[in-house]
Parts: structure tokens; C-alpha cells; sequence
């Protein structure tokens, strides 16, 4: 591959940025484009290359930690953040094409809200959607982490949140890294049991979706609730 500098003029990231917009360049171009500059060895557009070479995807990139990024060469922590902060922009552009307090009466929208935040992660995290009357949000909330065990969730902690907020039902959301979001025993163990509780707080369960890789269940669209 030739050097930024033997790149023709009109085929360099910048220049055709400026003179086609943004959208006629490739993922390696605009990756080129955030880090500015190789190294000694390799010309910026080749760092891109071998960076979307070992993420794959923009998502895995996004997910990537600082480090994880800095072990590319030509990769420094000054590049890697530049990175970093312009795929952040981006999630949370996507955040706030919803609503401020988005309506969350399916699953469907469930899994659209969480899906970039939980369907990534190599760890199991447990997620509270506390709903107004009306099924808008209110607040969302990271309770656990960690594999879902009945004598790790606590039901008090749940509810504690549920009453300050004054909401009147609440959606479970976990996550399963493995990709398969089909429920476990445990799963459905931990499910009725707060589904029980709720029933003596008079605060409704609407539903516990578990998210996985481009998939997901939820336990009122089973009749698990």
C-alpha cells in the first residue's frame, strides 16, 4: 500500500471528505481520519486497516477497552482515546433517538433500548426498568452484575427503587453472553420469585427480557410470568 503522501490528492480520506462528504468514505478512511497519522513504518490508512482488521466490526470496536486498542502498533494512548471518544459520540447519538422518557410497552422496544449497551458483554448484568402508569420510562437502573442467582438479587434492592421512584411496574432486563438468550433454571427460578414479591408490593412485573447476540426472550411473551 503507498504512503499517505504517494496517495493521489483526491484519494486521501481528508480530501475526499471535503469534496464528497463523509459518506463516500470506507470505515478504514474515517478510522484514518480520527488517529491522523501511521507511524515510521506504515501509512495512517494502513494502521486503519489492520485496527478494523482485529475488531471486525464498528460494535466490537466500541466494546474494545483502552488498552485493547493500544495493542495495535501505531496505536498510543493519545490515538486510542481519539478513537474511543468519537464511537462513545456515536452510542450516544443512537441513545437519544429515543425519547427522553421512551415508551417501553413490548419487547421489541426493550431490546432496541438495551441491545448496544448489554448484548456485547462477556458478563452478565442485570438491568431495572422502572415504567410510570402509562409504560414510559422513568429511570433505568444497573442492580447486579455477575451470574443471576436467586440468593445474589435482592429483592428489597429492586423494590427500595420501585417505591422512590414512585413506579408503578418495572421490566427485569439481563443479558447472556453466550449469545443464546433462551432462559436457565435459575433464570426462571429468580423470575418468580420476584414476580411473587411484586405481587405484595403491588407494584407489577411487566415482563424479564433476557438479551443475547441479535436475539432476545421475554417471559411475558412465553407466559413465564
Amino acid at each position: 500500500m503507498p504512503s499517505i503522501k504517494e496517495t493521489p490528492l483526491q484519494d486521501r480520506p481528508r480530501e475526499r471528505f471535503v469534496k464528497w462528504g463523509k459518506e463516500s468514505l470506507s470505515t478504514e478512511e474515517l478510522i484514518a481520519i480520527l488517529i491522523q497519522s501511521g507511524n515510521y513504518e506504515e501509512s495512517v490508512l494502513e494502521v486503519a486497516a489492520r485496527i478494523h482488521r482485529k475488531f471486525k466490526s464498528i460494535r466490537s470496536m466500541r466494546m474494545a477497552s483502552l488498552y485493547d486498542i493500544m495493542q495495535v502498533q501505531g496505536m498510543g494512548p493519545v490515538k486510542a482515546m481519539q478513537l474511543l471518544a468519537a464511537l462513545e459520540l456515536g452510542k450516544r447519538l443512537t441513545s437519544e433517538a429515543f425519547e427522553e422518557r421512551p415508551f417501553l410497552g413490548s419487547p421489541q422496544k426493550v431490546y432496541g433500548y438495551l441491545k448496544d449497551d448489554l448484548e456485547m458483554l462477556d458478563q452478565e448484568h442485570f438491568v431495572v426498568l422502572y415504567l410510570d402508569t402509562k409504560g414510559h420510562l422513568i429511570q433505568k437502573m444497573q442492580l447486579f452484575k455477575g451470574s443471576l442467582n436467586a440468593s445474589l438479587i435482592h429483592q428489597r434492592e429492586i423494590f427500595k427503587h420501585a417505591v422512590k421512584l414512585s413506579a408503578a411496574s418495572f421490566i427485569m432486563v439481563h443479558n447472556h453472553p453466550t449469545g443464546d438468550s433462551s432462559p436457565s433454571t435459575q433464570d426462571l427460578r429468580v423470575t418468580k420469585i420476584i414476580v411473587k414479591a411484586s405481587e405484595l408490593m403491588d407494584i407489577q412485573v411487566m415482563d424479564h427480557v433476557i438479551i443475547g447476540k441479535n436475539q432476545f426472550y421475554s417471559f411475558k411473551e412465553h407466559g413465564n410470568l
